[in-house]
């Protein structure tokens, strides 16, 4: 092959690249934003010109051949590169400009992202985010994301993260489900009262506390089995449940926040601190490469600044 044609076929590499990464036509053409009857005429062009099968398409998946995924390999690299060197350039191009996006967790991007974002879109007009709202855990490298928010003990190390606050959980009930039912005074008690719980796949359905106050070494602990009318997989369906007057919810703060500022909830065992239900940092989590957009770094910026006070809760 001369060098002309070889040139000629640098963007339909760059595409085998992202169907690669991507997993199928589908959604590397959604990535590179094109047809997905494009993005398999290109990838039959590059096949017909290398004289190899790069593909192996079915009716329910794709996936590299040998020859395919060692062409990815060898070219991978130049065209990050490439990229990088473009979005350095692009960056010093005056105003911030470009795409952003973003996947959260439901109540935490409804409830405390999304109201941050006016004031950011409003200061950099160029700039666009695309946030998408789901507790399924994306994976970014694949599915395109630029950023991940997201409550989590520690960020995984293949990752560039950065912490914007703290967070904890904490035990609510509307006042109509205490009068009816009674108000707790010790962790025990709870196994007399429903409990709205976030379900844990197949593991018992206990709480766990620690009383607030002691030192670390001598803290008390204890683990209580819990059972109740409502159990699912979203702390904002959990919130709303629990002010229903449903049962006692155990809630991340950031979720349970507008209901207690709103005397919707009450905290309940304000003496006892829930342990390892949620995690209690909060980080904004990137896949590492070699340059980060400067619309991504003023949106960190804007996260950080605007959530380093964390989630503030009235007094129980």
């Amino acid at each position: 092959m001369d060098l002309q044609k070889a040139e000629s076929l640098w963007m339909h590499l760059h595409w085998l690249i992202v169907l690669g990464q991507q997993g199928s036509y589908t959604a590397a053409a959604a990535r590179l934003g094109v047809s997905k009857a494009a993005m398999s005429q290109r990838i039959a062009e590059l096949e017909r010109a290398v004289g190899v099968t790069l593909v192996r398409r079915t009716t329910r998946s794709m996936r590299l051949t040998e020859a395919g995924q060692q062409l990815v390999d060898q070219t991978r690299e130049p065209f990050e590169q490439i990229a990088h060197s473009f979005l350095q350039a692009q960056d010093h191009a005056g105003e911030p400009r470009g795409l952003v996006r973003v996947t959260a967790p439901v109540a935490l991007g409804r409830q405390q992202l999304l109201p941050r974002l006016v004031d950011f879109l409003l200061a950099h007009p160029s700039i666009r985010v695309e946030m998408e709202l789901s507790d399924r855990l994306s994976s970014l490298a694949t599915e395109g994301f630029d950023l991940a928010v997201r409550h989590a003990a520690s960020p995984p190390d293949t990752h560039v993260a950065w912490r914007l606050c703290d967070t904890r959980s904490v035990l609510v009930a509307s006042r109509a489900y205490l009068r009816r039912k009674g108000t707790p005074l010790a962790p025990p008690m709870l196994t007399e009262h429903d409990c709205l719980h976030y379900p844990r796949g197949q593991e018992t359905n206990v709480w766990s506390f620690e009383r607030r106050g002691g030192r670390a070494r001598q803290a008390e602990r204890v683990t209580v089995p819990i059972a109740g009318p409502l159990a699912a997989n979203n702390s904002e369906a959990l919130r709303d449940a629990a002010q229903a007057g449903l049962g006692i919810a155990l809630l991340p703060d950031f979720s349970a926040q507008s209901g207690l500022q709103a005397g919707k909830l009450v905290e309940v065992l304000p003496d006892w601190q829930p342990t390892g239900a949620f995690a209690d940092q909060i980080y904004a989590i990137r896949p590492y490469s070699l340059h980060i957009p400067r619309a991504v770094n003023l949106f960190v910026s804007h996260l950080r600044e605007t959530l380093k006070a964390g989630f503030q809760l009235p007094p129980a």
